[in-house]
């Protein structure tokens, strides 16, 4: 189980462990260029390949991409119904390539409200690939960061009947996310500055990085920008930084 930033200072890392990703602007890159907002969907996915691998080439453990919102429902149907094809073909697609390059898939949110085969199919793929440890790629689709923190107080409260005061420890597992550490990096394309009700507990204390490239646009270079970007970051976590200093030379 990993400690929360706030409880325990992370190791100072060269290369972001673990990085998230808001992967904005589909729409409006298949709008600029007269095309279905759907084109822009499609291309996204090859964008998901591209770093994926580039993350693999990095030495990066774990990458989170928020794929689908739980305020996604409110677009409108035909979009929503193709999307969700588009996650049927992404898993039928990509799955036997992920396993075979030891590349784990999990799919993390609300997942009842998803078509029964989906979530057939997320379940194989999530078993079949389970052992895998080159890197973890979570989905997270049907989520949203405060279901996700009501879904775990919830689970706590149960498991820990009678008692009435709580602990970040005793919260953490429980959260969606338990099984990978927080977030070193989090990236959101498409120009929007916000964190859109995504991991809004385990992006406490996280770097933040925002670029104007759509999504469907981003390549491997973007991803070298914003891991450069990171390593120029001081990540004090509470401390001075003249402690960090100490600590990097001791």
């Amino acid at each position: 189980m990993f400690k929360s930033s706030t409880t325990a200072i992370p190791e100072a890392l060269k290369v972001p462990r673990h990085i998230a990703i808001i992967m904005d602007g589909n729409g409006r890159w298949a709008t600029k260029r007269l095309l279905p907002r759907v084109a822009g969907h499609v291309k996204g996915v090859e964008a998901v390949r591209g770093v994926v691998e580039h993350c693999v080439e990095r030495g990066v453990e774990y990458l989170t991409l928020f794929a689908f919102s739980s305020e996604n429902w409110r677009r409108p149907a035909e979009e929503v119904s193709l999307l969700m094809r588009l996650f049927v073909t992404a898993l039928e697609r990509e799955v036997a390539k992920m396993h075979a390059n030891n590349i784990r898939l999990k799919v993390v949110g609300d997942l009842s409200r998803f078509d029964p085969k989906l979530q057939e199919m997320i379940s194989a793929a999530e078993r079949r690939t389970a052992n895998n440890t080159r890197l973890t790629v979570s989905v997270c689709a049907n989520y949203g960061g405060r279901w996700d923190i009501m879904q775990a107080t919830g689970k706590m409260v149960a498991a820990n009947p009678g008692m009435t005061e709580f602990t970040e420890e005793m919260l953490a597992p429980h959260l969606a996310m338990a099984y990978a550490p927080e977030p070193d990096l989090f990236i959101r394309t498409g120009g929007e500055e916000r964190i859109s009700n995504f991991l809004l507990w385990q992006l406490a204390y996280s770097e933040l990085y925002f670029t104007k490239t759509f999504w469907p646009d981003f390549s491997k270079a973007s991803l070298d920008e914003a891991i450069a970007s990171f390593q120029q970051r001081e990540r004090r976590f509470g401390q001075t930084g003249d402690q960090v200093a100490q600590k990097s030379n001791a």
